[in-house]
């Protein structure tokens, strides 16, 4: 009996019969028949959910290197609205501030190299190699540049109720007591901090230089009277000086701002030879395609005509100068070659 089972609980097996052997295809159909197959391989490798997504299909996050607070802080999150409305997905920004911004910054440099995690850079990153023996990131090979933003001026501010009515007076003080007077800044190494070393040395002044984690903390600190002065960026310092609780004695570039359109250059204000500007630059982790970038700096190009941002950032002395990602390159090595002088020839250490 065909498939009985033994009292041993053995079966036995019964021939296995193998189908008519079907005829063979002609040539023709056999290759419409592989590319049958082959189209819907496809199809069902975009169905997949390891399929390789369009970018973006999450949302990104915009690394601050400070704290909340600052300049840098309202530009980024104000460029992240504009970003988030171009791409389509939440853009968030993260403040990671320390060590004069590497903490935020090495943060980027180790993500994976996706467009997901950017890092809005300013002058401390041109900076740092100089100031920074041991860098745990090579600043030229780590990062992709996406764009640069646009630059602006410093602005020597003091608390409204100070005594020091110009740039003379500040000069007067200084000479008077060497090292009593204090700057405060965003941290070692950044525009206010190198602003104010630049100060020293072509003015041939001492004063102290106390840093923070962010211009937040600093500027709470200069209206509190615990430091006298800070050479803070345009963004920073503008509230507080449209509010009249300080005080603008100069701006720290070659020419006037047309948002501090009443305030004298350091040069004019008998400081010759001063000249220097904070800058905003976006970058991703180096090996970040290349149609990522595109994207990205087709993004920022729509969230900087806005109409937000751009009275939101001239109101703030911020000059725009977005263009290619090789823009921001070669500006970025230009300040880096020029600020590496300057912290040579002043002998200025991080610590």
């Amino acid at each position: 009996m065909p498939n009985a089972t033994s009292g041993l609980g053995e079966e036995r097996e019964t021939p296995m019969r193998l189908p008519p052997r079907l005829p063979a295809l002609p040539l023709h159909r056999r290759g419409f028949h592989l590319l049958a197959a082959s189209a819907a391989l496809v199809a069902l490798a975009a169905a997949s959910p390891f399929a390789h997504a369009a970018f973006p299909d999450k949302p990104l996050r915009i690394i601050v290197p400070f704290a909340p607070g600052g300049g840098t802080d309202a530009i980024t999150r104000a460029l992240g609205i504009g970003m988030s409305q171009a791409l389509g997905q939440p853009v968030i920004v993260d403040n990671k501030p320390g060590a004069g911004t590497i903490i935020g910054t090495d943060a980027v440099a180790k993500s994976a190299p996706d467009g997901y995690t950017l890092v809005m850079s300013t002058f401390a990153h041109a900076v740092n190699p100089a100031l920074q023996p041991k860098m745990p990131f090579d600043t030229d090979k780590a990062f992709a540049p996406v764009a640069l933003i646009g630059v602006s001026p410093n602005v020597l501010v003091v608390r409204a109720d100070q005594p020091y009515k110009n740039v003379a007076d500040v000069l007067a003080a200084a000479k008077a007591k060497p090292g009593k007077l204090t700057f405060a800044s965003q941290g070692n190494g950044t525009s206010a901090h190198l602003a104010g070393e630049l100060f020293k040395s072509l003015a041939k002044v001492d004063i102290t230089h106390v840093p923070y984690r962010g211009a937040g903390p600093a500027m709470t600190d200069l209206l509190g009277g615990q430091v006298d002065l800070m050479f803070a960026t345009a963004a920073a310092a503008k509230p507080f000086v449209s509010a009249g609780k300080m005080r603008a004695l100069a701006v720290t570039t070659a020419q006037r701002s047309p948002a501090y359109a009443e305030v004298p250059t350091l040069a004019e204000s008998g400081v010759a030879g001063y000249a220097a500007e904070s800058w905003y630059g976006l970058y991703a982790a180096a090996g970040t395609p290349k149609d990522v970038i595109a994207k990205l700096n087709d993004a920022v190009r729509r969230a900087v005509k806005l109409d937000a941002f751009v009275k939101q950032t001239q109101s703030e002395g911020l000059a725009l100068k977005v263009g290619a990602p090789e823009e921001l390159d070669r500006y970025v090595q230009a300040e880096e070659v020029r600020w590496r002088k300057v912290v040579k020839d002043a002998n200025i250490t991080a610590d």
